[in-house]
């Protein structure tokens, strides 16, 4: 049985309005399930945590279900999952507290691939401390990440190695493997950005070798949460700023405030969505979700394929990057067009699209195209057709006739 698409987009209520929603790679919609889950929530009532009463019990169970559920989704322990309100506020909290451990001298080695998150906070981290900076470039024009070039950036002055498992405007996918491999010869840890690269298949944080990986649930069908998942051992190694009163334990201790309960109901139920995509996986819910992200790689390949063929048959129409190993993710420029001009011809189609360097500060500046527009970006999800694939194909052509 083929992925069935027709099935899960009837999931999605938004999907219904008659626009192309090939914005996922900013943010997914999110089904009926997770929208119930939220409301349930605070239909039933929730309570602060840690009390004496039914519904702070609620909110007890619904925060250890959200890790538990985050822990199946990457292949970690759910003792070791960290929310916060997104992936940019939780990397600047980690680096802050890392940092705390660098000497002058030390270093640190970001790549040129990534979004702007998993840049800045290391770079301004390192800056406090003292430590050095490296940066891992990319092969121009092709938004490749060459892994063996870390074998000449890393030594064994450095701390950390932060690198993306997928770029969220070329859709390159590195060898984060290989990279955390040489970073763990020298002893560096290694923090993965899996915020793009989550929605598009399965995820094996061990195979990747990620000390920590982070992900936000507005990514994959879920409310806007974000999560880094650690080894519990980890995380108890690592003092962050905290209030004298709030809990030490991990990995309470790195979330500070009251969580978002309702949410967070929100969020075990997006891992549930996924790991139903596929409805003959059976087994776990880790071997479910393994099997359903699986179904959604191939079918978004097939559909990224047809959607490449499409924009190279259109003359003035340059795709941005040629990686080997690529999400369904496809960045281009229109001649004759500012990336604005044809973002808001394809939203007179209602055709949900993307335009700029989409926080992709460092490969934008490299490909040299962030200070004039950068380009457009049309990212597609599990949820996404064949007729929208051809709408947007279609669009474009009119604008370049």
């Amino acid at each position: 049985m083929g992925f069935d698409v027709t099935r899960v987009r009837a999931l999605y209520p938004a999907l219904s309005d008659g626009h192309a929603w090939l914005d996922a790679a900013a943010g997914t919609q999110v089904p009926q399930t997770v929208i119930d889950a939220i409301a349930g929530a605070y239909r039933y009532g929730i309570g602060n945590t840690h009390g004496a009463f039914a519904a702070s019990a609620r909110s007890d169970a619904i925060v250890a279900e959200a890790r538990a559920a985050v822990a199946d989704l990457v292949g970690g322990e759910a003792a070791g999952v960290v929310f916060g309100p997104n992936m940019t506020t939780l990397t600047y909290r980690f680096a802050a507290t890392l940092a705390g451990t660098w000497a002058e001298g030390d270093e640190v080695v970001v790549s040129r691939l990534d979004h702007d998150a998993n840049v800045r906070p290391w770079v301004q981290a390192a800056e406090h401390a003292g430590a050095v900076v490296k940066y891992a470039d990319i092969v121009v024009p092709s938004g490749e990440l060459p892994a063996e070039q870390y074998r000449r950036l890393v030594t064994e002055r450095t701390r950390l190695v932060a690198v993306t498992a997928a770029s969220n405007v070329l859709g390159t996918i590195p060898d984060v493997a290989g990279i955390a491999a040489i970073a763990h010869e020298a002893g560096a840890l290694v923090y993965v950005d899996g915020v793009h690269a989550t929605p598009h298949g399965p995820v094996d944080m061990a195979a990747l070798g990620a000390d920590f990986y982070a992900t936000s649930a507005y990514k994959w069908s879920g409310p806007h949460i974000g999560a880094v998942i650690a080894a519990p051992d980890l995380l108890a190694s690592l003092r962050p700023d905290k209030l004298a009163s709030s809990p030490d334990e991990v990995p309470d201790r790195f979330e500070t405030g009251t969580l978002p309960f309702a949410d967070l109901a929100g969020v075990a139920a997006a891992v549930e969505h996924l790991a139903a995509l596929d409805p003959e996986a059976t087994g776990s819910r880790r071997a479910r979700i393994l099997a359903s992200m699986s179904a959604v790689a191939a079918y978004e390949q097939a559909e990224l394929a047809h959607l490449l063929k499409g924009l190279a048959a259109l003359g003035p129409v340059r795709l941005v990057g040629s990686p080997l190993r690529r999400t369904a993710t496809a960045y281009f420029t229109v001649e004759g067009h500012t990336p604005r001009r044809v973002a808001e011809h394809l939203a007179t189609r209602r055709i949900n699209v993307w335009d700029g360097h989409c926080y992709a500060w460092e490969p934008t500046k490299a490909l040299g195209i962030r200070d004039t527009g950068s380009a457009v970006r049309a990212g597609l999800v599990h949820y996404n057709d064949r007729a929208e694939v051809e709408r947007l194909l279609e669009a474009l052509d009119e604008l370049t006739a």
